[in-house]
């Protein structure tokens, strides 16, 4: 697939006709400002569908996801995410004082939100598997704590884990089959709760879970992508190998009390730092095995301070960044740098379900077979109206009609007898579908 600029004469070529006759007549002329357009033309060879991808949920389940999304939400004159505690202040609900999620939506509560329609549109053509981090920490009686290294344990499949939830359904292809494993799989996110015992607890340790991960789905497969979807609200911490400390220049504390980084005696001492590193190589070790990794961030935490560089440096290395060809396929807020194709932002961000569903929208149009009868066009690639675009089949121009393509908002639809050839196609017998289109800057 291909996208070049070529001249206006081309994509109207055979369309438009002018008779002019000359005389002796005199002329004025009303100065008039030019028209700025911009054309694409976009090739692809349809080879019919490839395999569904194996793709493995990495969902982050740390403490931070007990946080309100808006802790300043006011509803009817009152702040539904304050309590009062027994000094008679007032506090931000969260962990072992969980907000009521139908009056303060949390982090947790709009993701699960987001993805059970994402899972119930996506099933049927995507192998799911959930895996949550960190490892649940064991429950202990009161005045028992857990220790930091049960807090930081990454996923694992160590005797007695929780971490799996659902493994990759290898062994499923059939439509209904995966439909019905996705349930079963969005069954398993929506039963972690918000508050008490089994509410999401602990560190951030995603270096290590992600090479955990690789060793669930298939390394250098051929037949089908291999993809790692990762959900994290928080920096990348809780590795204990980390080459640095609190008193290293190069630490980057990601703890609320930076103190615990500083303390030698810590536990926190190199845990607590930013793991920037470990976890783009990890990443990047991932990719070298074919295995790619989409990286969303959800929360405060990845939208600002060091939280878009660790985590558009994993997108970038995971082969999934967002890509662009001017600054309005990037959305409000973002540029496109168009010498690497990339948005400023290149991974995805999310502040609550509404934006957390429109990344995962977008990434399920990504990693979903490939449509055959359906061609993609980014916002800068359609034209300015349905008038301004023309589409050729194996070389041939074919106008729109119900048999054969359709313009719609994210691109050409084709239908009838010309959708049924697409889907026809072999690698031994491909399509050509060429779109060309004008735009209007």
């Amino acid at each position: 697939m291909r996208a070049t600029l070529t001249p206006l004469s081309a994509l109207l070529a055979g369309t438009l006709g002018v008779a002019v006759m000359a005389g002796c007549q005199t002329y004025d002329f009303e100065p008039v400002d030019p028209l700025a357009i911009a054309q694409t033309t976009k090739e692809t060879v349809i080879t019919a569908r490839k395999s569904k991808p194996d793709v493995m949920l990495l969902v982050d389940i740390s403490g931070s996801m007990t946080k309100p999304v808006n802790a300043d939400l006011v509803v009817n004159g009152t702040r539904v995410c304050d309590f009062r505690g027994p000094d008679g202040k007032f506090y931000t609900c969260e962990d072992l004082n969980p907000c009521d999620t139908s009056k303060c939506p949390t982090r947790w509560s709009e993701l699960q939100g987001a993805m059970g329609p994402f899972l119930a549109e996506s099933g049927k053509l995507v192998r799911f598997g959930l895996t949550t981090y960190p490892e649940p920490p064991p429950i202990k009686p009161p005045p028992q704590n857990n220790t930091v290294p049960e807090l930081c344990a990454p996923a694992s499949a160590a005797p007695g884990s929780l971490s799996v939830r659902a493994a990759v359904p290898f062994d499923l292809d059939s439509d209904e089959d995966l439909q019905n494993y996705a349930s079963l799989v969005n069954d398993q996110l929506q039963g972690i709760p918000n508050g008490g015992a089994n509410r999401p607890r602990g560190g951030t340790p995603t270096s290590a879970s992600l090479e955990f991960v690789g060793t669930q789905l298939r390394a250098n497969s051929e037949d089908r992508d291999q993809i790692i979807i990762l959900l994290t609200d928080g920096l990348p911490n809780c590795n204990e190998g980390n080459p640095y400390d609190g008193t290293s220049a190069e630490c980057r504390c990601t703890l609320e009390t930076p103190s615990l980084c500083v303390d030698s005696f810590s536990p926190y001492f190199h845990r607590g730092c930013l793991d920037k590193n470990a976890s783009v190589t990890a990443v990047s070790t991932l990719k070298a095995n074919r295995i790619s990794t989409i990286v969303i961030g959800f929360g405060a935490e990845t939208s600002a301070g060091d939280g878009p560089s660790v985590l558009n440096e994993m997108a970038r290395a995971g082969g999934f960044a967002r890509t662009c060809k001017a600054s309005i396929d990037c959305g409000e807020g973002d540029t496109c740098d168009v010498s690497t194709g990339f948005c400023g932002r290149s991974f995805y961000q999310a502040g609550n379900r509404e934006e957390l569903a429109d990344a995962l929208k977008s990434i399920s149009e990504a990693i979903q077979p490939g449509e055959p009868c359906f061609t993609p066009l980014e916002q800068s690639q359609l034209p300015s109206n349905e008038k301004l675009i023309v589409v050729y089949i194996d070389g041939e121009r074919t106008l729109a009609g119900p048999d054969t393509w359709s313009l719609e908002s994210g691109g050409v639809r084709f239908t009838g007898s010309t959708c049924t050839k697409l889907e026809a196609s072999r690698p031994e017998d491909p399509v050509s579908v060429e779109v060309r289109a004008i735009r209007q800057l």
